[in-house]
């Protein structure tokens, strides 16, 4: 996997021109954000950041956690907020950056957000300008009205946030290592040194999830990536120690509204 530098010069880094600047993105040398599969490492941009890939998958990490970021979903980073980006078999997608002045309507940490299809044809108009000094009127009111739509739209729970405690980061990485462990918590409590209770009461408090969610989310994320890489089902069930494959099925549906084979299937834009 190549691991890139950010262009010398991008939108992203001019609070020049329009408030709202749409781009297509793809694997090609010419793309500003290029896609394809690689990692970019820690940087920050001037403007807040929105992306949305048409394939694979990318997974944004900041010092606080990881975002997944499949495709027909937006990941949203706030304007200078230090992150690094995997992708993985992307190839193509679009972001839209947004001046500081402009963000205070959109949520100030980075999360997932579901795209709807006025948005996706708000960006598609918003991408032909590109390079425009000034918009004009009726371009600006369109802007305003996917402003609007992203303000609005959901937050979805593809977020893996990590502790600061040493003891539960620690913790959490071994699990990151092993998604698989059949450890139970009582096992993975001994193992770092904790009591239950004191394990149960620091994940709360450092991630806000319970232990049992964190886990199940660390799951999620590792069926998302397997997938994108083109994993079969079965062998994502057993990487992750289901007793079956219908069970882990099971749970990818109850967390992303679908199979992983549909999912794989559709996860597509045009």
């Amino acid at each position: 996997m190549a691991r890139r530098s950010l262009p010398s010069t991008d939108y992203s880094e001019t609070l020049d021109g329009p408030a709202l600047i749409a781009l297509r993105s793809d694997a090609g040398p010419a793309s500003q954000f290029r896609l394809g599969t690689q990692d970019y490492d820690w940087h920050r941009h001037r403007r807040g950041q929105l992306f949305c890939v048409g394939s694979g998958l990318m997974q944004v990490h900041t010092r606080q956690g990881s975002w997944l970021m499949p495709a027909q979903r937006a990941g949203w980073i706030p304007a200078g907020l230090e992150h690094r980006v995997s992708v993985s078999g992307v190839l193509s997608g679009w972001s839209v950056l947004i001046v500081p002045q402009r963000c205070g309507e959109l949520p100030q940490q980075p999360c997932v957000l579901a795209v709807s299809e006025l948005m996706r044809a708000l960006v598609e108009r918003a991408a032909s300008w590109t390079g425009a000094a000034t918009l004009t009127p009726s371009q600006q009111r369109l802007c305003d009205v996917l402003l609007d739509e992203l303000a609005l739209s959901p937050a979805l729970p593809l977020h893996l946030p990590l502790p600061r405690d040493r003891r539960l980061l620690k913790l959490t990485r071994a699990v990151l290592a092993q998604p698989g462990s059949a450890r139970s918590q009582q096992d993975w409590a001994s193992w770092a040194g904790l009591s239950v209770s004191t394990l149960s009461r620091l994940c709360v408090a450092e991630t806000g999830l319970s232990f049992a969610r964190w886990r199940q989310q660390a799951a999620l994320a590792h069926a998302l990536q397997a997938l994108a890489r083109g994993t079969p089902v079965a062998r994502i069930a057993d990487e992750l120690g289901y007793g079956s494959a219908s069970a882990f099925i099971a749970m990818f549906r109850r967390e992303m509204g679908h199979s992983p084979r549909r999912y794989a299937q559709t996860n597509v834009l045009d």
